[in-house]
C-alpha cells in the first residue's frame, strides 16, 4: 500500500501497490500493520456499503461525536465520486480546512479519514457504490452533520447536487461552538 498524506494532518490517500502480470494485478487494500506503522487506526469493527442511483447525489457532511468518533477507509467500488473531508479537531493545525479527491472504481484509491473529521461525497456518475471500513460501531443519536455548502468552508464541489436528502439539506452551518453544543 502507498500512503500519501493530504494537506489535512492525519488524512491519507491510500493507493494499492499493484503487482501486475498478464492476468491483471494483485494488491493489498487493507493491512492493519501498515496502517499502524503510519500512526493510523486499523481496528476495523464494521464495514458499510452505500449505493446511489443518480449522478449528482450528495451525501454529507457527516460525523459522530466523542466518544463514538470513527476513522474510515473509503473506496468507490463502482462508478465515480468526489469525496470531501473537513478537519473538525480544534487543536489540529488543519482545523476547519477541507480537501477533496476523486475516488473511482478505476483508480483504486482509498481515503483514510481520521476521527474528528466530517465526511461527504458527490456522485460523478450514475450507479455509484461506496465501501467503508470504520473503527467504531454506529451509535444512534451520536451522528451529526454540517451543511454541504457552508460558507465557513467554501468547499469547491465539481457541480451542485441534484439529489440530497432532507436531513442533509437541514444540517446546521458550522460555528466554533457547534462541536461543543452537539456532544
Amino acid at each position: 500500500m502507498v500512503f500519501k498524506e493530504t494537506k489535512l494532518k492525519g488524512a491519507y490517500i491510500i493507493e494499492i501497490k499493484k503487482i501486475e502480470d498478464e492476468r491483471g494485478f494483485f494488491g493489498r487494500s487493507f493491512c492493519r500493520k501498515e496502517l499502524t506503522e503510519h500512526g493510523l487506526k486499523g481496528d476495523i469493527v464494521q464495514a458499510n456499503t452505500s449505493f446511489s442511483n443518480t449522478k449528482g447525489t450528495l451525501r454529507g457532511m457527516h460525523y459522530q461525536v466523542a466518544p463514538y468518533e470513527e476513522a474510515k477507509i473509503i473506496r468507490c467500488v463502482r462508478g465515480a465520486m468526489y469525496d470531501v473531508i473537513i478537519d473538525l479537531r480544534p487543536g489540529s493545525s488543519s482545523f476547519r480546512q477541507w480537501t477533496g479527491t476523486e475516488l473511482t472504481s478505476d483508480n483504486y484509491r482509498m481515503l483514510y479519514v481520521p476521527e474528528g473529521f466530517a465526511h461527504g461525497f458527490l456522485t460523478l456518475t450514475d450507479n455509484v457504490e461506496v465501501y467503508y471500513n470504520v473503527t467504531a460501531f454506529y451509535t444512534p443519536g451520536t451522528e451529526r452533520g454540517i451543511r454541504w455548502n457552508d460558507p465557513a468552508f467554501n468547499i469547491e464541489w465539481p457541480f451542485d447536487p441534484v439529489v440530497i436528502s432532507e436531513k442533509d439539506l437541514n444540517h446546521p452551518v458550522f460555528s466554533d461552538n457547534l462541536l461543543k453544543n452537539n456532544k
